[in-house]
């Protein structure tokens, strides 16, 4: 059973909704997992698509939910919301103090915790954690579908190049010892 996030009426946080998806091609790159790929050129084709599609979604969080996050006055916290560049090459969303020094969901869980952190921001920043989550399951889902296509692709041309050298007639010797079977 997962809670409601509870509606306020001062609402200064705006989960993304259906309508900030519907400008990313997520229905291409669905549809593009099941297809008949019939070698390496549409195998990189689509993982081109799956980095372009998670470049998106790292663009969405850039664009709309860390400029909330970052704004009065969730500004006014010891914690906030920050971007962390892998060394893969991707983004995610991550909770950081103010001083660079630590990292993690354990500082949200503190913030909320906090008699400190007002009550009246408990629901938003609920609401920020439960995007951020999201957000980095989509750009990390999209990144290793985008990692898996290339590799998948190499192996195709592996695979077209013995194909080739053996169509050809550009057979590599067969040592004595082994027999090829027909």
């Amino acid at each position: 059973m997962t809670a409601s996030i509870p509606i306020s009426h001062s609402t200064r946080f705006v989960a993304l909704e259906q309508a900030d998806f519907q400008r990313l091609e997520h229905a291409g790159y669905l549809k593009g997992l099941l297809q008949p790929f019939k070698g390496k050129g549409s195998l990189e084709t689509w993982a081109s698509q799956c980095a372009a599609l998670r470049d998106d979604v790292i663009g969405l969080a850039q664009r709309r939910v860390l400029p909330q996050a970052r704004a009065y006055p969730f500004s006014l916290l010891h914690v906030q919301l920050a971007q962390q560049a892998t060394g893969a090459g991707t983004t995610f969303l991550r909770w950081r103090n103010l001083d660079r020094s630590s990292m993690g969901v354990a500082l949200w869980e503190a913030l909320l915790a906090n008699p400190a952190t007002p009550a009246s921001l408990i629901d938003e920043l609920y609401a920020i954690e439960l995007q951020r989550i999201v957000l980095n399951m989509q750009i990390s889902l999209t990144h290793s579908i985008a990692r898996q296509a290339l590799e998948c692709a190499n192996k195709a041309a592996q695979a077209e190049a013995a194909y080739l050298r053996r169509v050809h007639g550009h057979t590599a010797s067969v040592p004595p010892t082994t027999k090829e079977s027909p």
